[in-house]
């Protein structure tokens, strides 16, 4: 990889659970360090792998996580082909690298519909609704990722075709503010946090989300390499035990779960807590894969140039870790 997608890494030590948190007595492991990647940093579920750490979730599996954040799926995935990241949570869609040969597959659903992805514009800009946008161009992180999905999936909706808008991969919400305010993009996919901070500074406003419109889909996902499915399964099932401890502590305990999730997100706590239900109510908090929503992930895969040809269903997941059910 090159120094441009090599992420920011700080070690977090999982030690001591908080109060309020029932926990059962660490199990007799030896701590296992294990590298766990967030596909972008503006992401209300995925903070909650530092708050894991915080409650004590992952020590309780025996677990010493050391958190990384790139600035997109397309980003993460390369770091799973370069075998430098174990586990990571990211994006339905980035479930169709595991068919272009990156050795990761999904082994739960973190999150469904997409109620914390909003269309954002500036309160100064030329676009006033979404038939404004025809034609124009939108920010996104990377090729391929969820905001890439989401924007091609407005156009499509809106009768444009996959092509009807033009999307511009540039990284994090600060690249894509920038060039929003240059005039060189007239939108932006971005969490639902960001959206209300920028109508919050009086900059910017929603100007859609997409929670209703994408009913049956995986918003988010968790993946594990190959390598160690294969050779650590029972690795596998305790982080994910740890991660549906966290998702029941977030769900459970509203005060704490902000005031944490708006320091890893670095937003203001008022932010964090007009978006904290629609947040919880997307969460998975048992894992199990939707048949409809795969299959709506798999036959938009090669629209975004993820692949060729759609994959089969059961190429995108790893079995044995969470159930398929409707």
């Amino acid at each position: 990889m090159t120094n441009n997608n090599t992420p920011s890494r700080r070690r977090v030590l999982a030690t001591g659970a908080a109060a309020g948190l029932a926990l059962p007595a660490p199990r007799v492991y030896a701590a296992d360090k294990i590298r766990v990647a967030k596909a972008i940093s503006s992401s209300f579920p995925f903070a909650g792998v530092d708050l894991g750490a915080q409650i004590g979730a992952w020590a309780a599996e025996g677990l010493e996580v050391e958190i990384s954040t790139f600035q997109g799926d397309g980003r993460m995935q390369q770091a799973f082909a370069a075998n430098s990241i174990d586990f990571g949570v990211g994006s339905g869609p980035g479930m169709g690298y595991a068919a272009k040969g990156v050795p990761a597959h999904a082994v739960a659903a973190l999150a469904m519909e997409p109620r914390n992805m909003a269309l954002v514009v500036l309160n100064n800009g030329p676009i006033k609704s979404l038939d404004d946008l025809k034609g124009k161009r939108i920010g996104v992180t990377t090729a391929g990722a969820l905001t890439d999905w989401l924007a091609r999936r407005m156009a499509a909706g809106k009768g444009w075709g996959g092509d009807g808008v033009e999307v511009v991969p540039l990284g994090d919400m600060r690249s894509r503010l920038a060039a929003m305010r240059s005039g060189e993009l007239q939108a932006s996919v971005n969490s639902i946090e960001e959206g209300l901070n920028l109508q919050a500074n009086g900059e910017g406003k929603v100007l859609a989300t997409f929670g209703d419109a994408v009913p049956d889909f995986h918003t988010h996902v968790i993946f594990a390499h190959d390598s160690v499915i294969k050779a650590n399964p029972e690795l596998v099932r305790r982080f994910l035990r740890a991660w549906f401890k966290t998702a029941a502590y977030m769900r459970d305990n509203r005060a704490a779960t902000v005031a944490s999730v708006a320091k890893t997100m670095n937003l203001p706590e008022k932010v964090i807590d007009a978006a904290y239900e629609d947040e919880i109510r997307m969460l998975s908090f048992d894992g199990a894969f939707s048949p409809k929503a795969l299959e709506v992930i798999r036959s938009s895969l090669k629209d975004l140039g993820i692949v060729d040809a759609a994959p089969e269903v059961s190429q995108m997941y790893a079995p044995g870790f969470a159930t398929v059910k409707n």
